[in-house]
């Protein structure tokens, strides 16, 4: 067995244990499904202001801008937030931070559905506590990677990054609600869902046997992960991958409708389609990390977007072409998800992960805003996509290129076992 390293290398205090080992056969799997749901149910409350914004826009009399910054408020905390929240995770573990980003969460979205939805400004303060939702991300990543042997991280967290669905559920349930039964309907919903999990996280999650504890206080080990290459190499690739599932569960709508004059239902059904894949994805792209490698599947994943987005450029007939290279594009990014956090369980050191993740988290959420305004100043100037697709393109293809250079020569050397948070 060997001794736990700190973030210095120094010895630690503790041993790292396999949990597989000492532990029913059963429990890491219950624990993933338990770190799953709670991702999901965070993700839908951290998305509930997003399909209300024309909605509000109306009743608010807001402007683009503001109604722009309403949607965008929590999703910019929530990205924001996963940097300290990764490292406290690291140092507290996911049995106290889950419970706790839970219930955090359900005071402002109780006040934006009772009271906080009746002017700009409480938008805007309800927003920006609820994206402390958006956390749970970066508590759910190091506390499944505790959970797993490295032989089985990449399908365990892709796994767990399907619970990026939540935003799905909010998409496709809050206008409803709200038509059926009012306003506060969705939130006081989500509310009570966030506060079963809370209770039920409290008294069921358990902490991997053997996890590794930092001992440096937060601002050090935040500024030792500043300094890893795997911090900015995963980030990077994770603001394309990620970035690119985001923009266009955001812009995919109205992409549709402008290039090809969809209605405003078959256009959401559309986008509906394309996030429901790219969750489904995101789970084969850690299985086939775990077998053939990330940065394989990385490189590949880069390959179809960049092929996909070229092909879209010249706006090809939707049937089938346009289907085709949308949908490919979907399996590709999410499949890529999966495999830039089987990278990161792969070459973090064990106090580290979370912080990593956090840093890598927030990578991607922001990065899903530059495409859709890049996209719209450059409609606006040319009357058409095809720039912003071919510069999608570009991206994709330097991303590989790099993937299959300097990231694949950085796998090739692992961070070793008692390192990398499994002796078993």
């Amino acid at each position: 067995m060997g001794k736990q390293l700190d973030g210095s290398g120094a010895p630690g205090s503790r041993h790292e244990a396999d949990p597989a080992a000492s532990s029913p056969p059963a429990r890491p799997w219950v624990m993933l499904g338990l770190a799953t749901v709670g991702f999901a149910v965070n993700f839908w409350a951290w998305a509930l202001l997003s399909p209300l914004g024309p909605q509000l826009k109306d009743s608010l009399h807001l402007s683009t801008v503001q109604q722009s910054l309403v949607v965008a408020v929590p999703v910019v905390v929530g990205s924001l937030g996963r940097i300290p929240v990764g490292a406290l995770t690291d140092r507290f573990g996911g049995r106290m931070m889950f419970p706790l980003v839970s219930a955090c969460t359900i005071a402002p979205v109780l006040f934006l559905g009772l009271a906080g939805h009746s002017s700009l400004a409480a938008l805007l303060i309800g927003g920006l506590f609820l994206g402390i939702g958006g956390t749970a991300f970066a508590v759910g990543v190091p506390f499944v990677n505790a959970w797993f042997p490295p032989q089985r991280r990449g399908l365990a967290i892709g796994i767990f990054g399907a619970g990026m669905g939540g935003t799905a559920i909010s998409a496709l349930t809050t206008v409803k609600l709200v038509s059926a039964h009012g306003m506060a309907a969705p939130f006081l919903l989500t509310a009570a869902m966030l506060a079963v999990y809370a209770v039920l996280a409290a008294v069921v999650l358990r902490d991997a046997p053997g996890r590794v504890v930092p001992s440096e206080p937060l601002g050090q080990r935040l500024a030792s992960t500043a300094r890893l290459a795997i911090t900015w190499q995963a980030g990077a690739l994770y603001a394309v991958v990620f970035g690119g599932y985001v923009a266009f569960s955001v812009y995919l709508p109205t992409y549709l409708k402008t290039a090809y004059g969809l209605a405003q239902a078959d256009a959401a059904n559309r986008m509906a389609g394309f996030v429901l894949l790219a969750v489904a994805a995101r789970p084969a792209g850690g299985w086939l990390s775990d077998r053939f490698g990330p940065a394989r599947v990385l490189t590949v994943a880069l390959a179809v977007v960049t092929v996909g987005a070229a092909g879209q450029a010249f706006t090809p007939s939707l049937a089938p072409a346009g289907t085709v290279a949308f949908l490919a594009m979907a399996a590709a990014l999410g499949a890529g998800s999966g495999a830039v956090f089987a990278l990161v369980a792969q070459q973090s050191p064990p106090t580290r992960v979370g912080s990593v993740a956090g840093i890598v988290g927030a990578a991607g959420g922001l990065g899903g805003f530059v495409p859709p305004l890049v996209m719209g100043v450059i409609y606006s100037s040319y009357g058409s996509y095809a720039a912003g697709l071919a510069l999608l393109a570009a991206v994709a293809a330097a991303a590989m290129v790099f993937t299959a250079t300097t990231v694949r020569r950085a796998t090739q050397h692992p961070v070793p076992a008692t390192a990398a948070g499994h002796t078993g």
